[in-house]
């Protein structure tokens, strides 16, 4: 009963008067397009050829500035490092050291934790917030188009990213 009022209001913003149905994309399975099944971020406008931006991720590592990076990484103003963690769970003091280490200091730290986003430990955030540093804790998709759209905007920023799993899209 639900579905059927869905596809009636549906049906009536796109048109079923003239008879249409509804062509929703989502419903195409992978082996229908290629292109659905890769994941990609853009960056829409790039400035600098100093900055860096993240051009794509995958279960293996990152694109960034057209160069392929393995596992996880930390991306700092200017500089790509790999960054020796192999889950959320790995995540220290010790290996955040480096984003408060940096001079000029970064304002904001992006952490991407890979399909989804997890709990860390609260002293965590409180050494970085009182080394005046904001942290964002997001999953890798969204840390990407996070951290692209913050230098974009000219902002001290570096991430902290860790490839995820699992792909949306993807079979299992």
């Amino acid at each position: 009963m639900v579905a059927a009022v869905l596809r009636g209001i549906g049906a009536g913003l796109r048109g079923a008067a003239r008879g249409r149905q509804c062509c929703r994309a989502y419903k195409m399975t992978p082996s229908d397009d290629e292109l659905y099944q890769r994941t990609r971020v853009n960056a829409l406008e790039r400035e600098s050829l100093n900055t860096l931006f993240i051009d794509s991720y995958s279960k293996l590592g990152f694109t960034i500035n057209g160069n392929r990076v393995c596992g996880p990484c930390a991306v700092i103003p200017q500089a790509v490092l790999q960054w020796n963690v192999g889950s959320y769970k790995d995540i220290t003091e010790d290996s955040l050291a480096l984003f408060y280490m940096l001079e000029p200091k970064i304002e904001i730290l992006v952490l991407g934790l890979g399909e989804r986003v997890q709990r860390l430990d609260p002293k965590l955030f409180m050494l970085l917030k009182n080394k005046g540093i904001a942290v964002e804790v997001q999953d890798t998709p969204n840390a990407c188009a996070t951290f692209n759209f913050l230098t974009s905007e000219k902002r001290h920023t570096a991430a902290a990213l860790i490839p995820p799993h699992y792909l949306p899209g993807e079979l299992e």
